[in-house]
């Protein structure tokens, strides 16, 4: 087995808000659990065979100031009355030897469901490509996940995803993370 690669991962999400922008994002990974860590931004790959836990579980797995690789989304703003939204998406294989996708997408304008609903899609596209699924990228998210779950090569798909309004002229940030535990 290869040490480099990710054994497990955990899917969080968090909102802060500060009149420093910096300090928006750091509250918003408090708000996420992930703020003790040295957070090191890798792109899309599920490793094959990584198991999913809980944020629960995958927190307590986190020492102070190490190097913690994830998939983050991060959407900021002091605009009042903005809406915010960041999400991370999910395509597991039903072959657990093969890789699945984890897409990041965030938004402005865009609620809670319309944004996951996005990064799950793109993380679906990306797996069902990979895995020569044929689909019309024009097709709603629905009729995409009816041709996903005929195929039989995708066992699920998912998003996590953090919403909000900005309340006053402060920043306010969401971040949704996929977190690799080694």
């Amino acid at each position: 087995m290869n040490s480099s690669v990710p054994q497990k991962i955990f899917l969080t999400k968090g909102v802060g808000t500060h009149k420093e922008e910096l300090h928006s994002f750091e509250l918003a990974l408090r708000d996420a659990g992930i703020e003790k860590c040295n957070l090191v931004q890798v792109s899309s790959i599920f490793p094959p065979s990584c198991k999913l836990i809980s944020k629960a579980q995958g927190v307590k797995e986190l020492h102070p100031g190490s190097i913690t690789y994830c998939v983050m989304s991060r959407c900021c703003s002091n605009e009042p009355r903005r809406l915010l939204s960041a999400s991370v998406g999910l395509a597991i294989p039903a072959d657990k030897q093969a890789y699945g996708y984890i897409s990041e997408h965030h938004a402005f304008g865009l609620n809670e469901r319309e944004t996951g609903d996005y990064a799950e899609d793109l993380a679906a596209a990306m797996l069902a490509s990979t895995l020569g699924i044929d689909f019309d990228i024009d097709e709603s998210w629905d009729e995409k996940k009816e041709i996903f779950k005929i195929s039989g090569k995708i066992v699920s798909t998912r998003n996590f995803t953090q919403s909000t309004i900005v309340k006053n002229n402060w920043y306010t940030t969401v971040v949704a993370a996929a977190v690799f535990i080694f």
